[in-house]
């Protein structure tokens, strides 16, 4: 049995968080959907339920300042954040310039992806420092409407972000993140101590090429972070000298696959996940630092998604120590990324850190057994092929028991 285990952090009723400016603490399943505590619980029905997969927007809010979609953010994931719904924005200057400007553009006409609109939309008038259509098409992607065609809605934007850059006032937050919503920074992740510090993810020209080893920025400030630990049965000198084998590494992480042949300092490979409603397959290259005097390194990356023609551009900070019982190793986790294009409307941090420690606690089962030289257990998950014969086989025998019961 693996001794291996994993740990992100505790989460436990009664939640606590702030909603609208005020401190509430109430009781509900880590797994219930903040938009049904919102709804439910709060009584705030402003924040709507449409598709309920995260596509349509309609349910967007702001947790800790940055827009998210409240359908698939987890109330166990809210703990201790600040959740502003739309009514939150009843007395908001910005919310109030852009209501006024929906009604002159008439931007609105059954109302029912207004609430999320509107904070999606307000969130680009902080932002974006000039009233450039394009970006606003873009910032706004992720919020569906069914009655307008945006035009209005996209002139009401416009106007709003230009006459307050007339007026004099600029962008205030937010400058660095993709355009879409993309969540909160919640729990252990925390971002660089200014927006001036952050290094902005190239763009990759062609979505099919890998990028540069050139392009690996060392000075690389990621926009979101968080922390992971798991403890294995090992000495630490083992397991450090484990991770200085890419293929070996390779082998023990889901969905990973060399595409190159790895160097001690260089490797080029793919990572298929899914975040959210969107499986995506990063092809990219990464650069290795490591020191072996305190056995510490470095994994600078940077990949796109040929599908989705989304980029990601990434860092992994580690640390092999002692554990707590002798003879045990600790490896502390420090992930860094930033994310743009179409997932960054998805891949919001919650998403990812829970995606993160899924394969974590995978990862640390699978190194465990390969240093114990036991076979890496198969991945886990649904298999189509298997799917798609079941239900070939039921429907078959469906069809014969009826043709049987026929007089």
């Amino acid at each position: 049995m693996s001794t291996a285990s994993f740990a992100l952090r505790d989460e436990s009723p009664p939640l606590a968080l702030t909603v609208n400016g005020r401190a509430r603490s109430l009781r509900a399943e880590p797994r219930t959907h903040l938009a049904d505590v919102l709804r439910d619980t709060l009584d705030l029905t402003g924040t709507h339920l449409g598709c309920e997969h995260g596509i349509c927007g309609a349910c967007t809010v702001l947790l800790d300042g940055e827009p998210a979609r409240a359908c698939l953010t987890f109330s166990g994931a809210c703990a201790g954040a600040e959740v502003t719904t739309i009514e939150g924005l009843d007395d908001d200057p910005v919310a109030g310039e852009l209501r006024a400007a929906f009604n002159r553009e008439h931007a609105l006409q059954c109302g029912y992806c207004t609430p999320g609109m509107l904070i999606a939309a307000r969130d680009l008038v902080l932002r974006l420092p000039d009233a450039d259509e394009r970006r606003i098409r873009a910032g706004l992607s992720g919020n569906l409407c069914r009655c307008t065609g945006y035009v209005g809605i996209v002139r009401a934007v416009r106007g709003v972000i230009a006459e307050r850059r007339a007026r004099g006032i600029g962008p205030t937050t937010g400058g660095q993140r993709g355009l879409g919503p993309v969540g909160a920074r919640l729990g252990t992740s925390s971002g660089p101590a200014s927006d001036a510090a952050r290094t902005p993810l190239r763009p990759v020209a062609q979505a099919e090429t890998a990028p540069s080893i050139a392009d690996l920025d060392g000075d690389f400030v990621p926009a979101h972070r968080f922390d992971q630990a798991f403890t294995v049965a090992h000495p630490p000198d083992t397991v450090f000298a484990l991770f200085g084998d890419v293929e070996a590494v390779a082998a023990c992480l889901p969905g990973a696959m060399l595409t190159g042949q790895p160097t001690p300092d260089a490797v080029e490979g793919a990572l298929q996940v899914r975040i959210g409603p969107i499986a995506a397959r990063f092809r990219g290259r990464a650069r290795i630092f490591r020191d072996e005097a305190v056995r510490t390194g470095r994994i600078l990356g940077a990949g796109s998604d040929a599908g989705g023609r989304s980029a990601t551009q990434g860092e992994i900070r580690y640390r092999v120590g002692p554990g707590e019982i002798p003879g045990t190793a600790r490896i502390d986790l420090a992930v860094g990324y930033t994310l743009q294009g179409p997932l960054a409307q998805f891949g919001r941090p919650g998403l990812v850190r829970d995606l993160a420690g899924r394969l974590g606690a995978d990862f640390a089962a699978n190194l465990e057994a390969r240093l114990s030289g036991a076979p890496v257990p198969a991945a886990t998950g649904l298999n189509p092929l298997r799917l798609l014969l079941t239900m070939l086989t039921t429907s078959l025998r469906r069809r014969l028991a009826a043709w049987g019961r026929r007089p």
